[in-house]
């Protein structure tokens, strides 16, 4: 009788067939603790704000300009990054991310009195450790679990950012009035224990066999599966050893990088504009109370949650795309209701639904979007396009502002702003879920196989 010989596997398929480990875990974890952690201290400079503009005297610009300055940032550090952790590795950026982040929070709380503009400048070296964490940590995540939950497990690094929306109004209510507006900043530095957690984490491997090192990328991926490294099965064939630049991103890959360009857009500007104006639209438009508004906002906070969380879970199930189509046409739907509303409750479950769907897609948007380019230039493409993409949060409150009316100093909020903007973020939501079928399907495909 002759025996049959299996061939070993390799060591993409042992990632494949193998339960996650608690390194793995770990990871993941850590991706999802420094998104809260980044998005925190974003969110907070909002409520910073509300404590300033009467002993700073801010005008209407004066705020808007350090908020706009926090999204310039954030738009810049994601096309910044993502080009980088395709130069220096995704440990080394994630790291360099939460340096910046934490260097520029800490510099904040020393800011003198009425020093808006100082402080906006700060805002914008907070911005770009924020925004290129999460296009750092996706594909860092990506990188080391298998193709048949990467969708999922990709994207809780995004799932789980409207904690960080719920934490700062938490810190707000409860320790504000104690600690005043330089500790509320002073908690954003609380995030450098980060390090420590990063220390113990190994560099993707993809990054490392990239670069040549390939002892090193076995030892990553026997850490990952804990294993000893003599037991990891073969690295996949590297047909380049070098990452792509912007240009060579822009001639090879343009077909994907305007798809995540312009969905991106279309997403951001359709349900951001609503998370940033919901508030005041429910308070001065509809006569909410200032705290009633806080409260119906953690429920917003909650379906947005739910929301990211679903889309990442379904992506695994009924593709990237078609979960992308679908949230995006709910939001579309919930942006209409919004916009023919006759009372505050029916505007209020526009915005839910908007939220829970328009922004719950963003469970799977940034992963789905660096599915679409190789290992060589994975965060490049995902930092450019999502970077570009991200000017609809300087655009769209901009826009939204012009809509609402008034001048720079006051503006004149009624619900007359409400009709023309929400009919706008549904046709905005619709054309970002028919350019996302334009994407290459990706579930359960090798990251080595696009």
């Amino acid at each position: 009788m002759t025996a049959t010989h299996q061939t070993p596997m390799t060591a993409l398929q042992q990632i494949d067939a193998h339960p996650l480990t608690r390194n793995q875990r770990s990871l993941i974890g850590l991706a999802i603790t420094g998104n809260i952690a980044e998005f925190f201290d974003m969110f907070l400079i909002g409520f910073v704000i509300s404590y300033l503009v009467k002993p700073w005297h801010l005008t209407g610009l004066e705020s808007g300009v350090i908020l706009a300055c926090s999204g310039l940032g954030t738009v810049a550090g994601a096309i910044m990054w993502g080009r980088l952790a395709d130069m220096i590795g995704r440990k080394a950026s994630f790291r360099w991310c939460v340096i910046l982040f934490v260097g520029f929070t800490a510099l904040s709380v020393f800011t003198p009195d009425r020093g808006w503009l100082l402080l906006a400048i700060l805002r914008i070296g907070v911005g770009i450790g924020v925004g290129g964490l999460n296009i750092t940590s996706i594909p860092y995540v990506q990188e080391f679990v298998p193709a048949a939950q990467r969708g999922l497990l990709a994207g809780l690094a995004s799932v789980f950012i409207p904690l960080g929306l719920f934490l700062g109004s938490m810190a707000q209510a409860w320790l504000g009035d104690i600690i005043g507006w330089r500790g509320l900043i002073g908690l954003g530095v609380i995030p450098i224990f980060l390090l420590a957690w990063l220390a113990k984490v190994p560099e993707s491997p993809r990054f490392l066999q990239l670069k040549g090192r390939t002892d090193e990328a076995k030892e990553a991926l026997a850490w990952a599966l804990q294993m000893p490294v003599e037991n990891v099965g073969a690295l996949p064939e590297v047909t380049t050893t070098k990452g792509m630049s912007y240009g060579q991103v822009i001639s090879r890959h343009l077909r994907p990088l305007t798809i995540v360009t312009l969905g991106s857009f279309c997403f951001i500007l359709g349900s951001f504009t609503v998370q940033s104006w919901g508030q005041t639209l429910l308070k001065e438009g509809y006569g909410y109370s200032l705290s009633t508004v806080g409260y119906l906002f953690m429920g917003v906070s909650l379906a947005d949650l739910l929301g990211r969380l679903a889309s990442a879970w379904l992506a695994d199930r009924i593709g990237r795309r078609w979960t992308m189509f679908s949230f995006g046409m709910m939001g579309a739907v919930g942006a209409v209701i919004a916009a023919t509303s006759t009372s505050g409750t029916m505007f209020f479950v526009g915005v839910v639904i908007i939220m829970g769907f328009g922004d719950g897609a963003f469970g799977i948007l940034n992963a789905f979007g660096a599915e679409q380019f190789p290992n060589e230039a994975r965060s490049t493409g995902l930092g450019l396009g999502y970077g570009l993409g991200a000017m609809a949060k300087v655009v769209g409150p901009a826009l939204m502002g012009i809509i609402v009316g008034g001048d720079m100093l006051k503006q004149n909020v009624t619900t007359a702003a409400v009709p023309p903007a929400f009919f706008l973020f549904a046709a905005l939501l619709v054309m970002g879920s028919i350019i996302y079928l334009f994407a290459q399907e990706t579930k359960g495909k090798s990251l080595d196989s696009i």
